[in-house]
């Protein structure tokens, strides 16, 4: 495939705010391409060179982007507000520029690499010879979205489950091959990867006996519990199980060999350097090559595990040393994903458990996560109340014979937490930014007055209104969601955002800003097109996950469901 062609389709793609009609594009493009070349468009159609958690950063900002695209560059920046228009407007009006209409994307790809590989002394230079060297054998609409795609503002419109319908699309025409093509991503979270093989599977039903096992330093999409409003449901539901503390931190994926350690967060990103302290704990107590889950959260004196707010301290980039000290964290390990190469996906829980306990040596560091088996719901409660001593914010209950649901929630795994036996909504939710209002008053400064949340609609596209939240919000957390927002804005409302006529916004965003809410209830609402709404919303906190994994309009409904429950 040549670049030219992708930059056609991408150029299609951002006019368009359908996703059906997103997912035909898509599955036209893949049906041209190779294995290979579908990998590399799998990366360059979301602005990227790889996987999210093996992203390189080219490390190029606008004013070096003007230097490069000449004099008249910054003038028409100031008039256009996009580097990328810029770069396509001075190509179309260059009567001596020449480009390459046959350009393979292998060629740009790799010329890209190039560019965000060079570093160290000089490097700024070669950046903008090899930027210069790229942009002359581009046309104009190829050189609009190579720029944007090193300014690392390519804004593609559609999620990693938009390119899995395409795929279904690709070989059937419809969206029945996407659960196949799903529990391939959900073992394999690398998009590049997981087009390359369905290309190749070809047809549909070698797509269905695709077997994919994890492999180290690719993470896989984590297991994701249910909630029980009493634990006389956990009991009725699981029986005897296996109880463990529900941990308030955050939670890791550790990919561990005998020389090197990678963390990867919920959302799939390599957050390795952040943590150090950790990597140096895998090292010293697990001598087997492996794939760990845990969380990770920080003591006090006495042992007692510390607030989301203390632990979260240590998410930053800069001044990690100093952080280390200030506020030392501990790993608690709850479960083993594969081991020697062995993937122990659908072995028993209580099998990758026995295998755990043999793996993790004494230190310091890492732990395995309190736990006890439980034979009656008089147990369940008893190990509750002497979790929450302790300073967790509930209990984990699994079935010992479950296997490890990646990607999925389903009732092998039930949480429950203090609130859920309290009346009012039983948990926060993780719900979508989907715009935002323009401030006044006070927070004319920050340009953000309020915002609107939705979850996504069941089976379908859509994202469904829950709430408009205007209070609540510190100022740091005003400027920070602004920020965000900033960076996703649309012109215009997306066709599957579905919104009444007062929930209205000044601004849309792309749904990439997950945020953790809590509210006092839910309520019935005529105004929300979910038909439900918050009472009294409020931010917890901003989330590092990816937008799958936000909470749906099924589990609304069943935390509605549990509320009147408890009301009763």
């Amino acid at each position: 495939m040549t670049f030219p062609e992708l930059a056609e389709c991408l150029e299609e793609l951002e006019k368009t705010g359908s996703r059906l009609e997103m997912t035909r594009l898509l599955a036209e493009l893949y049906k041209k391409v190779t294995p290979y070349e579908g990998r590399l468009v799998a990366y360059l159609s979301q602005g990227r060179l790889g996987p999210a958690y093996n992203n390189p950063n080219f490390g190029v900002a606008d004013k070096m982007m003007v230097r490069v695209l000449g004099p008249e560059a910054e003038k028409l920046f100031k008039q256009l507000g996009d580097l990328g228009m810029v770069a396509e407007k001075l190509k179309a009006q260059n009567p001596k520029s020449k480009s390459n209409s046959k350009i393979k994307i292998q060629k740009v790809y790799g010329l890209l690499k190039e560019i965000a590989g060079e570093g160290g002394a000089g490097s700024q230079e070669k950046k903008l010879e090899l930027i210069k060297i790229l942009l002359s054998d581009l046309g104009p609409l190829e050189a609009k979205y190579a720029t944007k795609m090193i300014l690392g503002k390519l804004r593609s419109g559609f999620s990693d489950m938009t390119v899995l319908d395409s795929l279904s699309w690709m070989v059937t025409g419809d969206k029945s091959l996407r659960k196949e093509i799903e529990r391939v991503y959900n073992v394999r979270a690398d998009l590049g990867e997981v087009v390359r093989l369905v290309k190749e599977a070809g047809s549909g039903e070698k797509i269905k006996k695709l077997e994919v096992e994890p492999v180290w330093g690719t993470p896989v999409l984590v297991a994701r519990a249910e909630r029980a409003k009493t634990i006389a449901e956990i009991w009725k539901r699981n029986g005897e199980s296996v109880a463990e503390h529900k941990l308030d931190g955050l939670r890791i994926q550790a990919h561990v060999s005998k020389s090197q350690v990678k963390l990867f967060s919920r959302g799939l990103e390599d957050v390795t350097a952040m943590y150090p302290d950790i990597a140096e704990g895998l090292l010293k107590q697990v001598h087997t090559t492996c794939i760990l889950d845990g969380e990770m959260i920080a003591l006090d004196g006495r042992g007692r595990y510390l607030p989301f707010q203390e632990t979260a301290q240590r998410k930053r980039k800069y001044g990690i040393t100093e952080m280390i000290r200030n506020v030392p964290l501990k790993y608690f390990v709850f479960d083993l994903l594969m081991a020697n190469g062995k993937s122990l996906l659908e072995e028993a829980n209580s099998e990758r458990w026995s295998r755990l306990e043999k793996i993790i040596g004494v230190g310091g560091i890492v732990k395995l996560i309190p736990r006890r088996v439980v034979k009656s719901e008089a147990e369940i409660g008893k190990f509750f109340e002497d979790s929450l001593r302790e300073g967790t914010e509930g209990i984990m209950v699994k079935r010992a014979e479950g296997r490890y649901q990646s990607g999925s929630r389903d009732f092998n795994w039930i949480k429950y937490k203090k609130s859920y036996d309290a009346s009012g909504m039983a948990d926060t939710i993780d719900a979508v930014v989907l715009g935002y209002d323009a401030g006044e008053g006070k927070r004319s400064g920050f340009g953000i007055g309020g915002f609107l949340i939705g979850v996504k609609g069941d089976g379908s596209d859509k994202y469904l209104t829950i709430a408009k939240i205007g209070t609540g919000l510190k100022d740091d957390e005003w400027r920070e969601l602004k920020r965000r927002c900033e960076e996703i804005k649309l012109l215009e409302k997306p066709d599957n955002y579905e919104v009444g006529k007062q929930m209205g916004c000044d601004v849309w965003v792309r749904p990439k800003i997950v945020v953790e809410i809590k509210a006092d209830e839910i309520t019935k609402s005529p105004m929300h097109t979910s038909k439900l709404a918050l009472r009294f919303p409020r931010l917890v906190s901003f989330r590092d996950m990816k937008i799958e994994d936000a909470t749906s309009m099924k589990e609304i409904e069943r935390l509605y469901k549990l509320q009147k429950e408890g009301g009763d």
